[in-house]
């Protein structure tokens, strides 16, 4: 029997920014968050840099580009200021995700088929600089394969439905969407895609996600900032780290 590769933890930051933004001032700090991540294990840091920089700001891009060790996952919106920030710094990989100004948080999948020869164009500038350019969308084949052709060597499947049916108990949907994303992985894999996935993972629905085979990469932020409340935060990423661990050899 072959055994599944191991699985990378990416921890989001950008609400310990979103909670520091609500008073103002410095504290807490994402990047101290970022560095203890970092120290509890985590493979990479993600940072969201919105236009209307809601949580992350530009020093905080600038602050984690010097401290980290691990790789930064510069989350953005395919605008052309995110694209000459993330040209300036060129970090390790590059997240092109939805946004509107009126969502809470990201509410979908980017729409990558009817954007397709404007996305190829963008994303080339940043391949070429040297970023690993992955694309957040829907399970959907169509999606996957539009992805496939403007020639991002990574996707993210937006898990936010799935999480959302198991916490609300609709078990049927749930079974549906965790199908959904089991056959668009394989389905990805098959391109030669590396696929990550992330979007309201928690302890008690992050098993059978992190049992697919095909998944290198779980992003995981807002609910381990919120376990952090309680339980700090280098905890709440060692016990995430240790459920994935157990779904992926199968305990």
């Amino acid at each position: 029997m072959t055994q599944a590769a191991p699985l990378r933890l990416g921890v989001n930051i950008d609400h310990v920014a979103t909670v520091r933004n609500a008073r103002g001032g410095a504290v807490p700090d994402p990047v101290r968050a970022a560095l203890l991540a970092q120290s509890a294990g985590a493979d990479g840091i993600t940072a969201h840099l919105r236009e209307d920089r809601r949580h992350i700001r530009d020093a905080d891009i600038e602050a984690l580009m010097e401290g980290l060790t691990v790789p930064l996952n510069f989350e953005m919106a395919a605008t052309p200021e995110m694209q000459q920030i993330a040209l300036r710094h060129v970090p390790h990989a590059v997240c092109i995700v939805p946004e509107r100004r009126e969502e809470r948080t990201t509410e979908g999948g980017l729409e990558v088929a009817r954007e397709e020869n404007k996305l190829a164009h963008y994303i080339a500038p940043l391949r070429e600089a040297g970023c690993r350019v992955s694309i957040f969308i829907a399970a959907d084949r169509r999606q996957i394969e539009a992805a496939h052709r403007i020639g991002a060597p990574v996707i993210e499947l937006h898990t936010g439905a799935y999480c959302d049916a198991h916490a609300e108990g609709r078990t049927a949907e749930r079974d549906a969407e965790l199908a959904r994303l089991t056959d668009m992985a394989a389905f990805a894999a098959d391109l030669g895609l590396e696929v990550h996935a992330g979007h309201g993972l928690t302890y008690d629905c992050v098993t059978p996600i992190a049992a697919l085979p095909q998944v290198a990469e779980l992003n995981i932020g807002h609910f381990l900032i919120g376990e952090a409340i309680f339980a700090g935060l280098e905890p709440a990423i060692a016990e995430m780290r240790r459920v994935m661990n157990a779904a992926r050899m199968g305990v």
